[in-house]
């Protein structure tokens, strides 16, 4: 695993660790299909959450969310249309598309963008 990988997978263990503490249920981490991938799933109340991670440890000019443009965003919406076909109990949930920009341990290094699709 490169360094990259290493701190994008801690990431998105702090990201679950963050949602299960606010009330949200990890269905399924690192959903894949052929047309993209979902790095976690979770469910708060009836509304079923796709959630992008991005971490970064350094700083950069642009917040680690602009890394989710179009492209990225259509394949994850492609992803979750899959796992709703997979697992039909979801199907009726509210669905929202959320990223989490991981910046630094401690709560205080995640910002957490509900509807970050929209």
């Amino acid at each position: 695993m490169t360094k990259t990988e290493r701190v994008g997978r801690w990431g998105e263990v702090f990201t679950a660790r963050y949602l299960r503490d606010n009330g949200y249920r990890i269905v399924a981490p690192n959903f894949r299909v052929n047309s993209g991938e979902i790095d976690l799933i979770a469910v708060r109340g009836r509304t079923l959450c796709f959630v992008e991670v991005k971490t970064r440890l350094t700083d950069t000019m642009l917040p680690p969310s602009a890394a989710v443009d179009a492209a990225k965003r259509q394949r994850i919406r492609s992803a979750s249309l899959a796992f709703v076909a997979r697992h039909p109990k979801y199907s009726g949930m509210d669905i929202r598309y959320d990223v989490a920009e991981v910046t630094s341990f401690g709560y205080k290094g995640i910002n957490y963008i509900e509807n970050a699709f929209d």
